[in-house]
């Protein structure tokens, strides 16, 4: 039993931090942003709330944003026995399975198989922290640490600065939790000579689960410090080549596994705007400002978001790396005292990491070089590696705190971090106005207190340790000390986290009603952001221009950035950061892509648009233009380069419902001068397949006004015909005389 105690311990701290969803019912969810930021949602509340429902924290609005509408839509077509390949809300249909952050291969999706998915998606979150704490202990105790020195480690992995920020995203610290498992399953090969084959089979687990999780740039920090652990150790046992051999087969096999996620990954990154369309490395906040190493001592000297009193560079969350007061002294108590093949490494780690997240010199390599993927990966994320760092080194200080014969060497330490207190309150009384408001000032000293509180009472505690040689007096001592860190960490991560009434989550509203019962297939756009937000359509089957991905096609962002432009301009940058939100209306490329209702706080007066809707402050006009979303042309211009595709779009004499332009033709022969017109009715329309019944006296050209992408093929009765890049970004095939039945399908590869 006494074995299982730390076990539980975690379990229990855990349940603690979560106790509102366990015992309340309420969700680690931000769904309050959704109703509290956000029409027609504001709508719901208005009677009792006219300036919006309060909601907790702003910042965290990508969990309902991203994520949970991706996972949602992936788990819904898996339910379905399809892959979850594309997205047809968003974009004008995007890839789905191939953004990679929908995780649709992580193996504890199967909770969402068997439970109603909220709550699968609660447990998810849950299941972050306990299980990242859990493998730690395993990993430290393996180690031959102390018991009370590997909790230490767990409870600080578990509730650190880089989980607590990106918890209830369910990707980030997805990833990053089977680092410690990793690391134990490559220890174990090393050491035991029995049993190689489980944890060969755990190690590869692991590393599948991690990929699979859903953040790719998590997980290439992950490989790194995996692959740099296999290499020590490897040198440590004397260099045998068996082992080598084996972890390449190993890994072979792991990259086999999953390549029906990578490969269809990297054909998207191939064809996205994420080299054109990203805030620049000399933006501030890119990397980690020197200011904000503050917070590894006090986390709310700027502010915090969810009190609306931050006033430091940009986001908060990309920059805190707070591991609690205790483990920070600890942590260097080992890095200064403790020699060690562990310390040594773990602590090349912390500073490493820290190294490469601040803005230094060397740091910046890799963006000015323009090196693939490193220059596209912010840096403030590597606080995932100098916080499991700093975990390790915890656990490791106090291991050699308890079992030093001369303690006094930690009042080194302490009187290290006294005079970082003391700076701090000299500047927040003495030399802060040249550089804090009046306002700012009372933020930072009011979130000096409880940090310098918790030091003092954890230095007092420790030099009581120094002096004191009971044996149950010092264990009761540094279970206190582990007591306060959990304090210290909740604390912390209950200000940040948001727990929400599950009524909250994507409610139903007259609105979305009213375009969920409209027939036929159209999408939908919104004049204002603060309407309907890019990626909550997913949520209600509604197809829509906007959406919120770090990858889009390029494509799709050039024709949407010369739409707004209102020219045939497609230079970069874009602007969009990510988040397309078209909101004119009135462009031609509006009704070609379909658009067939608009939403609106404000009257629009066009002759081509009709209200035909209100509820509360939203409007939502027709559009009696728009274009069937599948249409046959008379004529079709074939282009040379985008460039002059785009140009033909936006010729006004170039009429967009009788004539298309097309590229990627090889064989200029099968294009006819002129085409005959047929009709064209979408008979199904499903996110991997659309099934068009067509009529038409003679050959003719198709129009489908759903994004080109290249694993999507087409069938007529059956036999493959080729599909064109037809008006910029849309499909186009050319069709026989006669009634036919054509068939577009998504394929993996």
């Amino acid at each position: 039993m006494k074995k299982l105690l730390p076990y539980l311990f975690i379990l229990l701290v855990v349940g603690v931090f979560f106790w509102q969803f366990l015992l309340k019912g309420l969700l680690p969810i931000p769904s309050d942003t959704i109703i509290g930021l956000y029409q027609p949602f504001r709508d719901l509340y208005a009677k009792d709330y006219p300036n919006g429902i309060p909601f907790k924290n702003f910042l965290i609005t990508d969990p309902v944003r991203q994520q949970y509408p991706w996972k949602n839509l992936a788990v819904t077509e898996e339910k379905q026995v399809r892959l979850p390949l594309w997205n047809p809300y968003n974009f004008a249909g995007t890839p789905l399975l191939a953004n990679f952050q929908s995780g649709v291969f992580y193996p504890l999706n199967l909770l969402f198989l068997a439970l109603p998915f909220s709550l699968a998606w609660s447990l998810i979150v849950f299941l972050q922290p306990l299980l990242a704490g859990l493998f730690l202990y395993c990993y430290l105790s393996n180690l031959k640490l102390n018991k009370l020195s590997s909790l230490l480690g767990a409870v600080t992995f578990s509730f650190c600065g880089f989980s607590i920020a990106w918890m209830e995203w369910g990707t980030i610290v997805s990833t990053a939790l089977w680092l410690p498992l990793i690391l134990l399953a490559i220890d174990k090969i090393f050491e035991t000579s029995k049993s190689k084959l489980i944890w060969y089979i755990i190690l590869a687990f692991s590393l599948v689960s991690s990929f699979f999780a859903g953040h790719l740039q998590t997980f290439f920090y992950l490989a790194a410090v995996t692959f740099l652990y296999l290499f020590v150790r490897w040198l440590q046992t004397g260099e045998k080549i068996k082992f080598l051999a084996q972890f390449a087969a190993l890994f072979i096999l792991c990259l086999i596994i999953v390549s029906p996620q990578l490969l269809p990954a990297l054909k998207f990154i191939s064809l996205s705007a994420r080299n054109v369309d990203l805030v620049g490395y000399t933006q501030a906040g890119w990397f980690i400002p020197w200011q904000n190493l503050i917070q590894f001592i006090a986390p709310d000297f700027f502010g915090n978001p969810a009190t609306l009193n931050y006033y430091g560079i940009w986001n908060y969350g990309e920059f805190i790396g707070y591991v609690g007061i205790v483990p920070l002294i600890m942590a260097f108590y080992a890095l200064f005292y403790k020699k060690d093949k562990n310390v040594l490494f773990f602590g090349c780690a912390f500073f490493l990491s820290l190294f490469f997240a601040l803005p230094d010199i060397v740091a910046k390599i890799p963006f000015k070089l323009n090196i693939p993927f490193l220059s596209t990966a912010q840096p403030t994320r590597l606080l995932f590696v100098t916080d499991f760092s700093l975990s390790i080194l915890a656990a490791f200080g106090l291991d050699l705190f308890i079992n030093s014969k001369n303690k006094k060497s930690i009042l080194t330490i302490l009187s290290f971090f006294a005079l970082i207190f003391a700076g701090l309150w000299s500047f927040v009384i003495f030399f802060h106005k040249q550089i804090l408001t009046t306002e700012n000032l009372l933020v930072a000293k009011q979130n000096l207190i409880l940090p310098t509180g918790i030091f003092i009472i954890a230095a007092v505690i420790i030099i009581v340790l120094i002096f004191n040689s009971g044996k149950k007096l010092s264990k009761l001592l540094v279970g206190l000390l582990l007591l306060i860190t959990v304090f210290d960490l909740f604390r912390f991560g209950w200000k940040f986290e948001p727990f929400t009434k599950k009524e909250y989550l994507y409610p139903s509203t007259t609105i979305t009603t009213f375009l969920q019962n409209q027939k036929g297939q159209f999408r939908i756009m919104a004049t204002d952001p603060g309407i309907l937000p890019p990626n909550f359509s997913v949520m209600y089957s509604i197809q829509t221009l906007d959406g919120y991905d770090p990858l889009y096609l390029q494509r799709y962002g050039e024709l949407m950035v010369a739409s707004g432009r209102s020219m045939p301009d497609i230079s970069t940058p874009f602007g969009f950061n990510r988040i397309i939100t078209p909101e004119d209306a009135l462009s031609r490329t509006t009704d070609l892509l379909g658009v067939k209702y608009v939403l609106t706080l404000t009257e629009m007066k066009n002759s081509k648009l009709k209200q035909v809707f209100t509820d509360g402050n939203l409007r939502v006009y027709e559009n009696t233009m728009v274009f069937p979303r599948a249409f046959f042309v008379n004529t079709t211009f074939i282009a040379n380069s985008k460039q002059e595709a785009i140009n033909a779009i936006f010729d006004l004499n170039f009429p967009l419902n009788k004539r298309a332009v097309v590229e990627n033709v090889s064989n200029s022969k099968l294009f006819k001068s002129n085409w005959d017109l047929g009709q064209a009715d979408i008979q199904s329309y499903t996110s991997d397949k659309i099934t068009i019944s067509i009529n038409n006296p003679g050959e003719g050209f198709l129009v489908l006004t759903d994004s080109y992408y290249p694993t999507w093929q087409a069938k007529i009765d059956g036999k493959q015909t080729q599909i064109y890049l037809t008006d910029f970004n849309f499909r186009g095939i050319i069709t026989p005389k006669g009634k036919h039945t054509i068939e577009f399908y998504d394929t993996l590869f």
